[in-house]
């Protein structure tokens, strides 16, 4: 698959408001149920990038802020952060809109793997991403930092094959 998308292709936008069933005896978003709503937008991030069906592989890291209240409203925004051969990483970023008294809070972050899939949910190739603003560069950048150290981590890479986490630890070189 030759083809190069666009980080922006893949931007989705989710706004929903906090209703009684969704939330915890502190009437604040039940943390389990802001997971979902991330995976589904996350999810449709990904179907946007390989236009595939895509199953989530992993969720790598997701942060609680704040608290998100009963009667809140929650805009999620998720795209494509780096493209692998058939997975991808989503970040996802959540926010609690305040139109009322026009604030906006970022409660929570999350990062997201992705794997394309044929009709047999077997992996398939994906098309490369390329990013094109400075966030954008530097959640591609981190991406394959985080890949490595979970490959690592998972025993299926060695640290000393690793490329991009070695670059952290690494002297720079003085010039003579």
């Amino acid at each position: 698959m030759a083809k190069v998308k666009k980080a922006s292709e893949s931007l989705t936008v989710m706004t929903n408001i906090v209703l009684p069933n969704d939330t915890n005896q502190l009437r604040n978003l039940f943390g389990g149920e802001l997971l979902a709503r991330m995976d589904r937008c996350a999810s449709i991030s990904a179907t946007r990038h390989c236009e595939r069906r895509v199953v989530t592989a992993s969720v790598n890291h997701v942060s609680f802020d704040h608290p998100i209240p009963e009667g809140g409203i929650v805009v999620m925004e998720s795209k494509v952060s780096r493209a692998f051969s058939t997975s991808m990483e989503i970040y996802v970023d959540v926010w609690l809109d305040d139109p009322i008294n026009h604030k906006k809070i970022q409660t929570n972050k999350g990062i997201y793997t992705f794997v394309a899939v044929d009709e047999f949910n077997r992996p398939i190739p994906i098309p490369d991403m390329e990013p094109e603003t400075e966030e954008e560069k530097e959640r591609h950048a981190a991406a394959l930092r985080r890949k490595e150290l979970s490959l690592i981590l998972s025993g299926r890479m060695k640290p000393l094959d690793s490329v991009e986490l070695k670059k952290l630890f690494q002297e720079p070189q003085k010039a003579e």
